[in-house]
């Protein structure tokens, strides 16, 4: 059976990165960072035989794939259940706002992160049953191929505990850096992690 490969990354910097804001579902543009990051994974990635490229529907990884596409002559496909994860009233805010207002809570979400929701938004176990399966889908459709996903830190965060069979409190032990490139192989059932985080690609 021959094996499908996943070339999994995270969008470039964005507008107000310096800030360490919880982004979530807010609609942050790629900074001059950004889209200099992902031209350079795109010239990276362009002698690899890509049969797809799927995006979430928000425009910093929206326009990270169409970079990550261009040389392949693809248009990316959007997919909102790519998104990052809800986060809720925390949208927007830095971590020390959130421990100014809510400490308890956050003092709770940073103990379990693998379980406890974002106030008003999604947990882990929320974000994974949302974006797996369409992972799997991806995946099936062109299985024996290679296929990007460009989607966020938290996203692929889970994709790759679920992939690897890694418990979600595990889930910030996996460095996703803006524009890291991450490869998963799968043959039949079995997963193999073949790069974590790659960022040195310019």
């Amino acid at each position: 059976m021959p094996a499908t490969f996943l070339y999994l990354i995270r969008h470039g910097s964005v507008v107000g990165a310096e800030r360490q804001r919880f982004i979530g579902h807010l609609d942050v543009p790629l900074s001059q960072e950004g889209e200099a990051e992902m031209h350079a994974l795109a010239t990276h990635l362009s002698t690899v035989r890509l049969a797809a490229v799927y995006s979430s529907d928000l425009s910093r990884a929206r326009r990270s794939a169409e970079l990550i596409a261009a040389p392949h002559g693809l248009t990316p496909r959007m997919l909102p259940a790519l998104r990052e994860m809800g986060m809720g009233r925390w949208e927007g805010l830095t971590a020390a706002e959130i421990q100014l207002r809510e400490p308890r809570a956050f003092s709770e979400w940073m103990g379990r992160i693998g379980e406890f929701p974002f106030p008003e938004g999604e947990s882990v176990p929320d974000l994974i049953a949302r974006v797996w399966p369409v992972v799997e889908e991806i995946l099936n459709v062109h299985a024996g191929s290679r296929v990007a996903i460009v989607a966020h830190g938290g996203t692929n965060r889970a994709i790759l505990c679920r992939a690897l069979g890694l418990p979600f409190d595990r889930l910030l032990s996996l460095g996703q850096d803006y524009g890291g490139l991450s490869i998963l192989e799968r043959t039949g059932s079995w997963w193999r992690l073949r790069v974590l985080n790659q960022t040195d690609v310019g």
